[in-house]
């Protein structure tokens, strides 16, 4: 396994995270200590969650996936060997993790969800905070353009910067990150805590694969000047990359073949650039997911690619593609594909 540092703090992550969004809902807690264990036998040290896993999000199993880390870290006594990351819903119409208010993105609600996911979790401290979502209105999930809203009323960046920063003294977490962000978004925060001596940033959790590289536009220059690396989510564009959904096929107990809602990267123009993906992988004698993931991993702007699977065979594929190297004629061809179609899936 590959280490790299987070942000500009102390702290060594491996360069493949652990994603934990199936479980609860596609995966019991017994397969999800399973992925834990294989993981962290295979050198992988970063787990990542929220509490709003599983997905898609429900009342009843909000926070499930959390609580069922919390179990195995208090089964295993493992604490000290990983670093955990998760994440505060931002602006909700979902009152159930509130109790009945709408979830926004100042001190109180901070406070609350910190509370709530070091409960779940069984621990004293979360290493990585991270919005999920701003309280404002950007162009996140699946927007590229930005419209703005005017008279919107959105919580201060500084506000949410100051609870964030009690939450830091207080010892409860140890660094901050973001989630769905812009570049502006990530540059006004780096600058509220320049001028008033908070938290920096840490890393952008935002999507990043072949099929959405919106990311390397204005926001890979951030990453890299401002050392906020990216944390790559759903790099596989869903399991779309994989090849397995090509041809129409829907497999059982696959993601997009039970939950018809995630439409994000199943339109024609996906399709079609996955094919050419999926061609040039095998005409080189690479597993397509794989090949997929190594480009990510290669990419200097990306600290950690967060990777997701709901069987240790699928896990054990993409935990590997830390050992692919992809050569200068495949990164050439996929530069190719990728300017037939941009933005396929923003």
């Amino acid at each position: 396994m590959q280490y790299k540092k987070l942000g500009r703090t102390n702290i060594d992550v491996s360069a493949i995270c652990l994603g934990t969004m199936t479980w609860g809902e596609q995966n019991t807690e017994t397969e999800a200590h399973n992925q834990l264990d294989f993981a962290l036998d295979k050198g992988l040290n970063f787990i990542d969650t929220a509490e709003m896993y599983p997905v898609p999000p429900k009342e009843e199993t909000a926070g499930r996936t959390e609580e069922y880390i919390g179990n195995w870290l208090t089964a295993r006594n493992c604490r000290d060997k990983v670093i955990l990351a998760t994440k505060i819903v931002g602006r909700s119409d979902s009152t159930y993790f509130r109790g009945g208010e709408i979830s926004r993105l100042h001190s109180r609600h901070i406070k609350a969800a910190v509370d709530g996911s070091l409960k779940r979790l069984k621990t004293d401290y979360i290493d990585l905070y991270q919005l999920h979502w701003p309280d404002r209105t950007t162009n996140c999930f699946g927007r590229l353009g930005y419209t703005h809203p005017e008279d919107e009323e959105s919580i201060d960046l500084l506000e949410t910067l100051h609870a964030l920063d009690e939450m830091v003294k207080s010892g409860k977490i140890r660094h901050i990150g973001l989630s769905n962000e812009s570049a502006w978004g990530v540059m006004h925060f780096q600058h509220l805590s320049e001028m008033h001596d908070l938290p920096r940033i840490q890393s952008v959790q935002n999507p990043y694969s072949l099929l959405n590289r919106s990311y390397e536009v204005g926001l890979a220059e951030v990453s890299i000047r401002e050392d906020c690396g990216l944390l790559a989510y759903s790099p596989l564009a869903m399991g779309m990359l994989s090849g397995k959904y090509m041809d129409g096929k829907l497999p059982e107990g696959a993601r997009l073949s039970i939950f018809t809602r995630f439409q994000r990267y199943t339109n024609e123009a996906a399709h079609g650039m996955t094919a050419k993906y999926v061609e040039l992988a095998r005409a080189n004698g690479l597993d397509p997911a794989q090949m997929a993931l190594a480009y990510i991993n290669s990419r200097p702007f990306v600290t950690s690619n967060i990777i997701g699977a709901t069987n240790l065979d699928q896990l054990a594929v993409n935990i590997d593609s830390i050992n692919v190297t992809l050569s200068d004629d495949i990164l050439s061809a996929i530069e190719d594909i990728h300017k037939l179609h941009p933005y396929p899936c923003p």
